[in-house]
This record gives C-alpha cells, sequence and structure tokens, in this order.
C-alpha cells in the first residue's frame, strides 16, 4: 500500500473546486455572493462563450487592500469567520474561504480590488493556482475578478461541461436568483458583448419580482401576508392555481437572503394549495424566510444550495399560514340598509316568496327516486338534432352499443349485449388523435399556422432546451421560434388539433414536454404526441349527440379500447355482476 502523504497545497484546491465549481454557474454564484457581502450597491457579469472562455465579475464594494487580497488566494482564509460559535450566526452568503483558490487553481486568474480611501489598487494574476504577477493598478473602488480558460488545466473536467448555449442559461438562471435575493442591488449580465439583461436597484422584492416576470402574469400576484411563527417570518407571492406546473422551476426561495432549495418548504407551498392544484403539479412562488441563523445550518452542502432546519415544523407552519391567508377571498362588505326619510312611514322590505320546488315525475311503478340522483343521469338536451335515445348504432367497425345518456356531462352511458358501459369521451379523442399523429409522422405531421403567434415566457434553461430541439418539435407540427430575451414564438400547431385558445393549452404541453421524467427519449415523437394528444382531450366538451360518431372513429383505431397513457376509454359493468349487487340476500 503506497505511503500516505499530504497533499500540495494546488493540488488540494484542485480537489476543493471538484464541488465548489461544478460549471461556469457556480462560479458566478460565489463570486456574486462575494460582492454582495462586501456590500456592493452594483454588480456587472461578463461571459464568453458560455463563461467558459471568460467569466469577469465586477463590483463597487468595499474592495480589498493589498495584504487581504494575497490572503483571500489562501484556503480556508475569510474575514466572515472567527471561531467555531460562528458558525451558529451566519449571515453572510460565504464564509468557507475555498470558494477564490478554488476558481484561481482551475484557471487563468485576475484579481483587481481597491480600497475606497486607497491611493492605488492591486493586481493579482494567478495561473492553474501558481501566482505569476503581484502589482499596483489604477482601478475604481471595488473588486473585479476574471476567470478565464475554466478547467484548462483539467481536461477531463472540462469534457463534461454542457453547450455553450446551456452553460449561458445556468449563468443566466444563477444572476437571475441574486437579483431576486438582494433586490436592493443593481445587476447586468452581459453575454458575447450582448446586453442580456440590466436590473436596476428597487426599494421592494415586488418590483424585482415584476422586473423579471411577464407582465400577464405579474398582474396576478398574489401577495402573502408577512407570517411570523417562532424566531421565523414569511412574506412573499404566489400566482394562481392555474399556474401551476409539473417541475418546481418557478419557485423561488431564499433563506436570510440566500437561494436555497428544500423539500418541506415545497411541501408546505402544495398543502397551502391543497384542493386547487392536481397531484404532481407545484404552485409558482417566491418567497422571502427570515429565520435565526442557529436554528438552520446552512453547512450541509458544499455550494450551499441545501440546508438543514432545527425546527422545520415551525417553518411549515408559517408558510402554511401565510399561503392560506393570502389565497383566502376577502371578506364581503355587510350591506345596510338605508331607512327612507322621515316624511315616509319605513316600511320594512319584503323577501319574495320562494320558488315553488320542483317535484321528480313519478316513475312508472310508483316509486319516486331521490332528487339527487336524477342530476347523474342526464337526457339529451332539447337543442339537439332529434335521435332516439336508444337508437342502435350500426355495427361497422365495433361491438354494438346504445346510446342511454350522459354522467355528469362527463361520461357516455351505454347499453351493451350484456349489460351497461361507461364511456369516456376524452380518452377516446386521446386514442384517436394520438394515432393520427403516428400515421402521419412517416409524411410529416400537416401544421396549420396561427393568425397570431403565441409568445411564452419561458425559464433561462427551459428556452436553451426549447431553441435546440426545434426540429424534433417541428417533425410533430409545432414551429418555434426565438423572440429575443428568454421568449418564444409559437407560429404553427398540427392541423389535427382544434383549439380557441391555444396558449394555455401550449403551456401545458411544454411544461410536461420539458418536466416530467423521461430520461433519453424527452423530445421523441412518440412521447410529443402522446402529451398533444392527452393535452387537447382535455379540452373537449363531451356531448350526447357526439356519441355514436365518436364510437365510430374509435373503432377504426387499432387499440380501441385504452388512451394513449393507457386509461380506459370504455368499461364495462356485465348484467351477471349487476344482478349480483340487486338480488336479495338468502335466508
Amino acid at each position: 500500500m503506497p505511503k500516505i502523504r499530504v497533499l500540495p497545497d494546488i493540488l488540494a484546491s484542485q480537489v476543493a473546486a471538484g464541488e465548489v465549481v461544478e460549471r461556469p454557474a457556480s462560479v458566478v454564484k460565489e463570486l456574486v455572493e462575494n460582492s454582495v457581502d462586501a456590500g456592493a450597491r452594483e454588480v456587472r457579469v461578463d461571459i464568453d462563450k458560455g463563461g467558459v472562455a471568460l467569466i469577469r465579475v465586477s463590483d463597487d464594494g468595499c474592495g480589498m487592500s493589498r495584504e487581504d487580497a494575497l490572503l483571500s488566494l489562501e484556503r480556508h482564509a475569510t474575514s466572515k469567520l472567527r471561531d467555531a460559535g460562528g458558525l451558529a450566526a451566519i449571515r453572510t452568503l460565504g464564509f468557507r474561504g475555498e470558494a477564490v483558490p478554488s476558481i484561481a487553481s482551475v484557471s487563468r486568474f485576475r484579481m483587481l480590488s481597491r480600497e475606497a480611501d486607497a491611493v492605488a489598487g492591486t493586481e493579482i494574476l494567478v495561473d492553474g493556482g501558481k501566482v505569476r504577477d503581484v502589482r499596483e493598478a489604477g482601478c475604481a473602488p471595488g473588486t473585479t475578478i476574471e476567470a478565464r480558460g475554466l478547467f484548462f488545466n483539467l481536461p477531463a473536467r472540462r469534457k463534461f461541461l454542457k453547450a455553450e448555449s446551456t452553460e449561458s442559461a445556468h449563468v443566466e438562471h444563477q444572476l437571475r436568483l441574486h437579483a431576486l435575493a438582494a433586490p436592493q442591488v443593481r445587476f447586468r449580465l452581459r453575454k458575447d458583448d450582448r446586453d442580456v439583461f440590466d436590473l436596476p436597484a428597487v426599494a421592494k422584492s415586488l418590483d424585482r419580482v415584476r422586473q423579471l416576470l411577464a407582465n400577464d402574469a405579474a398582474r396576478e400576484l398574489i401577495p402573502l401576508p408577512l407570517t411570523l411563527g417562532n424566531d421565523v417570518s414569511v412574506e412573499g407571492y404566489v400566482l394562481p392555481a392555474r399556474h401551476a406546473r409539473k417541475g418546481r422551476r418557478h419557485q423561488f426561495v431564499f433563506l436570510n437572503g440566500r437561494p436555497i432549495e428544500d423539500p418541506v418548504i415545497s411541501r408546505a407551498l402544495a398543502e397551502g394549495f391543497r384542493g386547487e392544484v392536481a397531484d404532481g403539479l407545484h404552485p409558482a412562488a417566491w418567497l422571502w424566510i427570515d429565520l435565526e441563523p442557529n436554528l438552520v445550518d446552512v453547512n450541509v452542502h458544499p455550494a450551499k444550495r441545501e440546508v438543514r432546519f432545527h425546527k422545520p415544523y415551525d417553518l411549515r407552519d408559517a408558510i402554511l399560514r401565510a399561503v392560506t391567508d393570502g389565497l383566502r377571498p376577502p371578506a364581503p362588505k355587510k350591506e345596510t340598509i338605508v331607512p327612507p326619510p322621515k316624511s315616509a312611514p319605513f316600511v320594512p322590505p319584503v323577501p319574495p316568496p320562494p320558488p315553488a320546488p320542483v317535484m321528480p315525475r313519478p316513475l312508472a311503478s310508483g316509486f319516486r327516486a331521490p332528487q339527487p340522483m336524477l342530476d347523474s343521469w342526464v337526457a339529451p338536451e332539447p337543442a339537439a338534432p332529434a335521435k332516439p335515445a336508444v337508437a342502435e348504432l350500426a355495427e361497422k367497425s365495433g361491438p354494438r352499443f346504445r346510446p342511454v345518456g350522459m354522467l355528469h356531462r362527463r361520461y357516455g352511458i351505454l347499453e351493451s349485449d350484456d349489460g351497461l358501459v361507461l364511456f369516456d369521451p376524452k380518452a377516446a379523442r386521446e386514442r384517436i388523435l394520438y394515432e393520427t399523429l403516428l400515421r402521419q409522422h412517416d409524411e410529416g405531421v400537416p401544421a396549420q399556422r396561427l393568425l397570431v403567434p403565441v409568445l411564452l415566457d419561458l425559464d433561462p434553461r427551459d428556452h436553451d432546451l426549447v431553441l435546440r430541439e426545434r426540429q424534433a418539435l417541428s417533425e410533430a407540427g409545432i414551429e418555434i421560434g426565438d423572440f429575443g430575451g428568454n421568449t418564444v414564438q409559437v407560429q404553427t400547431l398540427p392541423a389535427s388539433l382544434d383549439l380557441d385558445d391555444p396558449r394555455p393549452f401550449l403551456s401545458e404541453w411544454l411544461d410536461e414536454t420539458l418536466h416530467e421524467s423521461a430520461p433519453g427519449a424527452r423530445f421523441a415523437f412518440s412521447r410529443l404526441a402522446r402529451i398533444l394528444a392527452k393535452r387537447a382531450s382535455w379540452l373537449v366538451v363531451p356531448r350526447f349527440e357526439e356519441i355514436p360518431s365518436l364510437l365510430e372513429e374509435l373503432f377504426r383505431c387499432e387499440l380501441p379500447y385504452c388512451a394513449a397513457d393507457g386509461r380506459p376509454t370504455l368499461s364495462e359493468f356485465g348484467m351477471r355482476e349487476i344482478d349480483r349487487r340487486f338480488q336479495p340476500g338468502k335466508g
């Protein structure tokens, strides 16, 4: 067995960089956190080629002296932690002193810093962890750090980086998180010498959310009242339940100014929307949480994305109360009765007599069915085309069914030779549309151009993914183009879709396409067609008069008895089973 040795400092920094510096966005995160901790009022980030060629973070913070600038390149050198007791009272974003030396060990590094009252600043050049030069330099107060050629000396790490557009999207997402966490700071991002955004400092977090949110959604924000609990306070904003999506990318949570991810908070948000959001969907939310530092451990993850709460149930209760209070409708105003003038005698208003109850029509046997049960069996509306309710369907390509009625205007009730059949028109539409798209795939799915293209605002990472998969989407009949920023425009839809308003359909379809778990086959045509068919079918309003033609079309499909996702289209209850339920017990 080889002898145990102490790692050289440079190698130790490169090992630490494997935990701290995962990709260019990690570098931006660490350097921006240092800028915010330094009291910066403006932070500017420049990247080239996704951050691999260049990352530059400039701020107007307190700056550093020559001695402190050199000391910051030493591992575990920090101004934010003095003793072990300080770990229980951390209010700063950074505190371990690993970020700067780790970044310097895997890049060609340049630091330029000057204190406000200093005559000159300090410039330090580091190449792969080795200090090459230290000299005086003229510069504005604050600190500028450049990292060029990220992982130039670790080619094995560099080959695992994604495409430039993907890395740029992660950098933009990271900077947006910091802009939300520190609204009092101005943030600017430039990519390949092009401005991406410039967010001026604002006084309220609401203004920052509106800066980053589409105008339509910003008008629907629901404020959550400031809620106080056991050493915890919660406030923020949510969007109505219809904006809930599959993933959690639209949930932004900040603890003591630090962007975090935590399942306790996500579950509390979902519980606050219970009954309004379907299972598997997550509400859109922006939460700012202030918690006593001794009640949370922020040192459990190398990148400090995850934390550990000492009293998670207190935090859960505070979030749940905030969401519940924010979603509660306002109390109705009490109506005041203004009496007439004194000259006329006051006559109290007489309420109108209640309408006479509508009695159900007695059945042939004289038995009167309970009124609630009659609402479940809906006969064809008078406006429907005249068709006998029990007319037998022609046996063209499937079994014989006789339409009887609708159940809660949702399911069709059919009579078969063997008993009762419940028919799901939505599942049938899904199967029909799915097989239609599959048949059209070989020759090209016919597309219809939208009269007005639909604009969709996406997360930067989703925006990059959608644009890279434009060809796969085009094969499914959906043509998508870049509209600038993080907005895409949808120009065409499959001609087989009949939609009155394509915007909500596209939002839900794209959300499921991007965030439903499907490793390696996210944009496979069969999956795109399945989600398209499912989303389009749920917009259909079942009608009794359409049942015969829908059944005829369904039984021309290869697999008529199940939808594209496996749900049954028809469910039969045989006479033997029905008779058994109504037979008297043997005595």
